[in-house]
């Protein structure tokens, strides 16, 4: 399964590819609509984070969804933002960076916070243009499995 994920990853990062020539605003625009979806879902989610986790449905709803939302409107908000700058340079230099996505990234999800650390770490590398693989914990997988289908969505 690993195998076919990476490959799947790759395959999406390739140059010429749908995700690569996406326009840096336009991942910005797709990371808003997830919040949107998962602002729309909360009462799932919350309800997934307490049956799977054990956790307070309180503690989720409130503070983990509430702070799921703010991460990936915040990753959408810098997507057209993360660009290079002109260095200036003493004589015939000329002096640039660059910033580019570097692949695919493997993310491991605990099961202690499965839906705010699947956020965490997939906002800021999509944001970056990057492909994500992510391997939640086996003791909670379902917020890892709803947000794959609100991510296909």
């Amino acid at each position: 399964d690993v195998d076919k994920a990476v490959k799947a990853a790759r395959k999406a990062f390739e140059l010429g590819s749908p995700w690569r020539t996406m326009d840096a605003s336009e991942r910005g625009r797709l990371l808003n609509k997830l919040a949107d979806l998962v602002e729309r879902d909360r009462l799932i989610l919350a309800t997934m984070e307490a049956i799977d986790g054990g956790k307070l449905f309180s503690t989720a709803y409130l503070m983990d969804l509430g702070a799921c939302i703010k991460t990936l409107r915040y990753c959408a908000g810098w997507a057209d933002k993360i660009h290079g700058r002109t260095v200036p340079m003493d004589g015939n230099f000329f002096t640039f960076t660059r910033h580019e996505p570097i692949g695919v990234c493997g993310q491991i999800i605990p099961w202690n916070f499965p839906l705010v650390m699947f956020i965490w770490k997939i906002a800021p590398a999509l944001c970056c243009g990057n492909t994500v693989v992510v391997k939640p914990a086996e003791q909670t997988p379902l917020t890892a499995l709803y947000m794959g289908s609100l991510i296909k969505e």
